[in-house]
């Protein structure tokens, strides 16, 4: 079923026509055949560019990224930007279909990335085209297909962002059944070195590094952060990756291991880099700070008009390009994030439909 164009008032919404929401699926169906793995998505940059162009939208692009704004671009208004990826993850072994065969059996389009990102990628590209021409609308719209997404890498929307213009807040495309995700915890990656002192292990000498390290790796385990987000939970820390040693017979000197730390909105990076400094003996060296968590205050006219169109919202234990955003973000789009990743990919085609009108309800709110 597609979703009721009926406001809570009893207003009526003017959805985007049919025949648009039937290009966004199959510009979907083009990414799907295209492949676009993270680094490699020039293919499915040059299908999303042609799709605006197409539509008599002036596009720009940076590396793989496209973008456009609304024909009536004004820089005395403020600007909302949508946002999602076409990069892709590779395809797992697990797949019993052809990962680049968009297949369209049952209500479903099964394809690598349908559902990460694509649904919400066409969606948001459908939803900027319904308001392309529209005059006299309160902000500025900017579309953004980005790269490099999966991987959280430089080239995608963090090198986009500079070149853009100023933007006051957006929505960013991530399958979350079209909930609101206004939070999200940050991620924050760890190595760590344990020192000690080589030696025969036959005899009395040297300080084993391993020893040492499993003091700082059951703090790791078992410390507990006060604050706890009611969005977001508690903090989490998991040591995942450990090397040490060279052979049987010698005492190791140095122990290495990674933590993964995700962390809620409550807490900044330097703050819990300092409670671990003063906790653990290794030496602790982050490895990236890009990844903060974020959050949306829940009076922002965008959560406003979500709760009153009948939307839950909730703290997202995934990261996103969010993450990267210096501007209030809600994540949102069609598609399931337990779908995402998985073999045999797949997408409810009415989701997308659904998706779009929801987008245009919500932004109605907002715009007009």
């Amino acid at each position: 079923m597609y979703i009721d164009n009926t406001y809570q008032d009893g207003s009526k919404v003017s959805p985007t026509g049919g025949d648009l929401m039937e290009a966004a699926i199959d510009l979907l169906k083009k990414l799907i055949s295209t492949p676009s793995f993270s680094k490699e998505e020039d293919n499915t940059a040059e299908i999303i560019d042609n799709f605006l162009d197409s539509k008599g939208i002036t596009t720009y692009s940076y590396l793989n990224n496209i973008w456009a704004k609304n024909k009536f671009f004004d820089e005395s208004k403020p600007t909302i930007v949508l946002n999602s990826h076409h990069d892709t993850v590779k395809p797992n072994k697990a797949y019993t279909l052809d990962p680049f065969t968009p297949i369209e059996k049952d209500g479903k389009l099964y394809g690598l990335g349908s559902n990460d990102a694509g649904g919400c990628l066409v969606s948001l590209i459908a939803t900027f085209i319904h308001y392309y021409k529209q005059e006299n609308l309160k902000y500025n719209l900017l579309i953004a297909a980005s790269a490099e997404e999966e991987i959280s890498g430089h080239n995608g929307i963090e090198i986009l962002l500079p070149r853009l213009p100023k933007i006051d807040f957006g929505i960013v495309g991530e399958p979350t059944l079209m909930n609101m995700a206004v939070a999200e915890k940050g991620l924050l990656v760890l190595d760590c070195i344990t020192h000690g002192r080589a030696g025969h292990a036959a005899r009395e000498e040297g300080e084993n590094a391993i020893y040492k390290a499993l003091k700082d790796i059951e703090w790791f385990r078992t410390y507990k952060y006060d604050k706890v987000s009611d969005l977001l939970g508690p903090m989490k820390m998991s040591v995942t990756i450990i090397n040490a040693g060279s052979q049987h017979n010698v005492v190791p000197h140095e122990c290495k291991f990674t933590v993964d730390v995700r962390v809620n909105e409550l807490y900044t990076f330097e703050e819990v880099l300092g409670i671990i400094k003063s906790n653990v003996s290794c030496d602790v060296q982050p490895r990236s700070s890009r990844l903060r968590s974020t959050s949306i205050a829940l009076d922002h006219p965008l959560i406003k008009a979500g709760i009153e169109l009948g939307r839950s919202y909730y703290g997202s234990p995934t990261t996103s390009d969010k993450a990267l955003m210096n501007f209030p973000t809600l994540k949102m789009g069609p598609g399931d994030s337990a779908r995402s990743h998985t073999a045999d990919e797949f997408i409810y085609v009415d989701e997308i439909r659904n998706g779009i009108n929801l987008y245009i309800k919500l932004l109605d709110k907002i715009l007009l």
